[in-house]
């Protein structure tokens, strides 16, 4: 069922095609790529200029290349099921999702920051972090977050959230968020405290793999100018 699906998406590619390229429409990612990506000749500038706030495909200075642009949890969902052929997404999507048909090359060094579990203060001195058998968490990272308990021993019930997750616990919603960490501004602001570290983020550029092996000229030349701008001093 799967191949069939996924077949709609690029069974008719061909060489003149331009290739899709998705990127998270807001946030951290899309200022910070913003530089890589025109050291790998792709200028994004039109996707910043005014009357284009509703916009969300674009041409680029690379004839071969459009962007489009996608929520940022939906981006790995453009790039599996063949509706773009290339990406940019931070590892914690990549990973969340796991999915077979994204291959993710490069590190692109930017986007920084790590995936972490935080309590609150009062709540987290007063308990043993591991020692409970099942915890209630509140994230947008619901598999990671399941795996990350399970290795500890711990049964994780994950409310899954798209925002606020730093009220939630003092909601009485949950006991720990996962979440993005950056400068552990935002937790402390929210009488949090970050318990443990579970993966450095940063964001990758990603492709299709079935998009690869159509066009493997192209889309292989376009990684190595993205590593070849991630070098750049």
């Amino acid at each position: 069922m799967f191949s069939l699906i996924f077949a709609t998406g690029l069974h008719c590619m061909n060489a003149d095609d331009k290739l899709v390229m998705a990127i998270p429409k807001g946030g951290r990612i899309l200022n910070a790529i913003a530089p890589l990506m025109l050291r790998a000749g792709i200028d994004l500038k039109d996707t910043f200029s005014e009357g284009c706030e509703r916009q969300l495909q674009f041409p680029t200075t690379d004839p071969k290349i459009d962007i489009v642009l996608v929520s940022n949890f939906d981006v790995v969902t453009f790039l599996a099921f063949g509706a773009a052929h290339l990406a940019i997404a931070g590892s914690d999507i990549l990973m969340e999702f796991n999915h077979p048909e994204v291959y993710a090359p490069v590190n692109l060094d930017v986007g920084i920051c790590h995936l972490a579990v935080a309590a609150p203060v009062q709540q987290f001195a007063k308990e043993d972090y591991y020692r409970c058998s099942h915890v209630r968490v509140a994230t947008k990272y619901p598999n990671l977050t399941r795996n990350y308990f399970a290795r500890h021993g711990v049964q994780a019930e994950c409310i899954k959230l798209n925002g606020a997750l730093e009220m939630a616990p003092n909601l009485g919603l949950c006991r720990r968020i996962v979440d993005l960490v950056q400068t552990g501004s935002t937790l402390k602001a929210n009488g949090l405290v970050e318990i443990d570290k579970i993966i450095d983020v940063s964001a990758r550029l990603a492709v299709n793999r079935t998009a690869l092996k159509i066009r493997p000229g192209l889309i292989g030349d376009l990684i190595e100018r993205f590593r070849e701008a991630v070098n750049v001093v």
